[in-house]
């Protein structure tokens, strides 16, 4: 019998709800993003109802580094897990501070609240903290030459600022994302100090007059930041927050007489950045 009433706490627990008059829920209130050197704020918000509060910990990927127990003394301790610097005296049973943010900081961050007997109850909540750095450069299209034929074949490369992590690249032709993987070259990553990648994408294909519009073409890459985000059906829910947008334009122009095109090319550098 009480394997099994342990088990059945065990599982109403798992989704940060408890049934009864006691501990009644736990969520959790993590920032989606920081930068390195930056302060995160955890919030654990938790309802015990007619229970009484034994301890509450955090758990950063499995690991636990912070413990509030009220009956003890001192009641607050924190301990060493990568990338987790607690600032004690802004932390408390409810609240924990982390600065400064470095890499390793990224991850899930648990909060799991216990009550006093006689329910013993416990419950608990998560949410996922990502450590990016968002370009600063727009993205770069190489490989344009100075003129193009109609059946030449157009090869080009876009590479993305430096970020962490590495900026998701798509190609567009007169606004149409290329979607055929036969048109897309897939590099490797470009290490860079700090952490930073740049991220490299390239385009090649026939040009052919179906792909003028008006005597021209446009020819685009654009650089996205799109972190891992973290969903779960628990309590805690995860917002999506836009990042910067970084675009890059090639415009084509066909020129020349009825049966023969020349055709030249203009790149715009940093053309946008879409926020």
């Amino acid at each position: 019998m009480e394997i099994y009433i342990w088990l059945f706490i065990c599982i109403c627990n798992f989704n940060g709800l408890v049934s009864g008059a006691g501990l009644k829920w736990v969520r959790v209130n993590v920032p989606q993003y920081r930068v390195p050197g930056e302060t995160a704020q955890l919030q654990c918000e938790y309802d015990l109802g007619n229970d009484t509060l034994y301890s509450v910990k955090w758990y950063k990927d499995h690991e636990e580094f912070y413990r509030f127990v009220p009956k003890e003394r001192p009641q607050s301790n924190w301990f060493e897990v990568d990338g987790i610097h607690v600032d004690m005296s802004r932390s408390d049973s409810k609240r924990v501070v982390i600065r400064p943010i470095d890499w390793k900081s990224t991850g899930i961050f648990r909060c799991e609240v216990s009550a006093e007997a006689p329910s013993f109850a416990s419950a608990q909540s998560e949410a996922k903290m990502e450590v990016v750095a968002l370009p600063t450069e727009n993205p770069v299209i190489s490989g344009v030459e100075d003129e193009y034929q109609i059946g030449d074949e157009i090869n080009l490369n876009c590479t993305a600022g430096k970020s962490h992590p590495a900026s998701i690249l798509h190609w567009y032709i007169n606004e149409q994302q290329i979607q055929k993987q036969d048109a897309l070259i897939s590099y490797p990553d470009e290490q860079h100090s700090r952490g930073l990648v740049s991220s490299v994408l390239g385009l090649k294909f026939k040009l052919g007059n179906h792909h003028f519009r008006g005597g021209s073409m446009r020819v685009k890459c654009v650089a996205s930041m799109t972190p891992l985000l973290y969903e779960s059906d628990r309590e805690s829910v995860v917002h999506t927050k836009s990042l910067p947008l970084r675009e890059a334009l090639l415009l084509v122009k066909s020129f020349g007489s009825r049966n023969e095109f020349n055709i030249a090319s203009f790149l715009f550098a940093a053309i946008y950045l879409l926020t």
